[in-house]
């Protein structure tokens, strides 16, 4: 199997699919590089090359015990730039994904290996309530996950997958094997892992990495997003990122990867080709 090698020596994963312009597709939590199955086929179909690779601690890449803060996160984003020597590339970063994409920014610079960015349902710029963001989730909804993955791992990601997706019982987006295999990729991962990256991607004020979106940038968020707001996500980023196009689907969940495939495809397509 491809991997790179983080500066730490960590393994990092990766698939490298199709030719033409560069596209890297950095996943959430707690999933992997297979969750974009729906868009990097497509992706490359349509004459792109398309990169996505699993997070440290997560899939198939290795499971160090340390390094789960963003920085390290965006250096090991840096590492399969620079393994793959990618130039005037989009990085796509979805949910957790879209931290690593601002940090990456702000730590790196575009420096002619990125051209555009896509934020979907990206947890950006700061999901905390503080003193100074009023707006953002009580930390106790944070401690309760991580009470919940420590206490009963499966458990509680069996019933973060129906939020994630949006399902109730009237409502059957995904069918129950889609669940079941989101679940699968998710208990692939470290525990540790798991744990250290609800702290990371709740607690990084990313605030301060946004004026370094000089690029341009497409933000995609579901407005029925119960896992990721859209008001203190999403319609924020888009007011502190200038020029940055902001497209909200109606009654959309937080999972816009399998219940909005095509259209996000379409939008994504739309986006790389202009």
């Amino acid at each position: 199997m491809p991997f790179a090698k983080a500066q730490d020596g960590t393994e990092l994963f990766f698939k490298d699919w199709g030719a033409g312009k560069p596209v890297v597709l950095i996943h959430g939590w707690p999933l992997n590089a297979d969750m974009w199955e729906y868009q990097a086929p497509v992706l490359a179909a349509e004459g792109f090359r398309v990169i996505s690779y699993d997070r440290r601690g997560f899939g198939r890449s290795g499971q160090p015990w340390n390094g789960y803060d963003y920085d390290t996160l965006a250096d090991d984003l840096a590492a399969i730039l620079e393994h793959l020597d990618l130039r005037d590339a989009t990085l796509v970063g979805f949910s957790m994904g879209g931290g690593e994409v601002a940090r990456y920014l702000a730590r790196h610079g575009a420096a002619g290996r990125v051209a555009k960015a896509v934020l979907v349902a990206a947890v950006t710029p700061f999901l905390l309530r503080t003193a100074d963001n009023p707006d953002g989730a009580e930390r106790a909804i944070f401690d309760e996950m991580v009470e919940g993955v420590k206490v009963d791992r499966p458990h509680f990601l069996a019933g973060f997958g129906k939020k994630f997706f949006g399902a109730g019982l009237l409502n059957f987006a995904v069918s129950s094997e889609i669940l079941e295999w989101s679940s699968m990729m998710a208990l692939q991962a470290s525990p540790k892992a798991t744990v250290d990256c609800i702290r990371a991607f709740s607690e990084t004020d990313f605030r301060g990495d946004l004026p370094a979106f000089r690029v341009p940038t497409l933000i995609i968020h579901g407005d029925a997003d119960a896992t990721v707001p859209i008001d203190i996500s999403a319609r924020k980023t888009a007011a502190l990122i200038p020029g940055a196009e902001l497209i909200e689907y109606e009654g959309a969940p937080h999972a816009l990867v399998f219940t909005e495939k095509d259209r996000l495809n379409q939008d994504l397509l739309t986006f790389l080709r202009r």
